[in-house]
């Protein structure tokens, strides 16, 4: 028995834990006024048991980004970008984008970033899309003339802004994700470069 008791008490910490940060992206995802009290209720637990997963509103944000980093991640590795077609690889890493960043509303609102999470960020999020955009360049489908970095830069801007678009409710996830792509492939594709004189 005790060893049962050993056994399923991180996966109820880690089922808690979850709850709660649900509960937060739920809660937040029309700002960030939401009272530490109204997430705790939001998510079933005591203010006591919210504060003892998360101290402080900071550490809560801080668990948010990681749960959206995470999550992410998991959808790029879905994804399979290094085995389909560049552009197709685009698509893909919009749709992934866009849907975590719905799911994860709240970090938009309360400019969610963490200087101890950049490393995991760069590792399970940039890495992939600059190896995908980097092939692009290599192998034709995408202008030469601009590094993978400049690329990274241009499309990470407007996937931001199209997850703006979807969350003030002036497009859905797909037209957002289908505008952005096509925005930055007609940008960036090989005829898009400019011509010598």
């Amino acid at each position: 028995m005790y060893a049962t008791a050993v056994v399923t008490r991180p996966a109820l910490r880690s089922h808690v834990r979850t709850a709660i940060l649900d509960a937060a992206a739920r809660v937040l995802a029309g700002g960030d006024e939401a009272s530490m009290a109204a997430i705790a209720d939001a998510a079933g637990v005591s203010r006591a048991t919210l504060y003892r997963y998360f101290p402080s509103r900071t550490e809560l944000l801080h668990g948010l980004t990681e749960a959206a980093i995470t999550d992410l991640g998991s959808r790029l590795t879905d994804a399979d970008l290094a085995l389909v077609p560049v552009r197709e690889g685009i698509a893909r890493v919009s749709r992934a984008f866009l849907a975590a960043g719905t799911r994860y509303a709240a970090l938009v609102h309360t400019g969610g970033k963490s200087e101890g999470q950049s490393g995991e960020l760069d590792r399970v999020v940039v890495r992939p899309v600059r190896e995908l955009l980097a092939r692009g360049v290599e192998d034709g489908s995408l202008r030469r003339d601009l590094s993978p970095e400049v690329l990274l830069e241009v499309f990470a801007c407007l996937l931001e802004h199209g997850l703006r678009l979807v969350l003030a409710g002036r497009l859905g996830v797909e037209q957002a994700g289908a505008t952005v792509v096509t925005v930055f492939l007609d940008g960036s594709g090989p005829s898009a470069a400019p011509r010598g004189r």
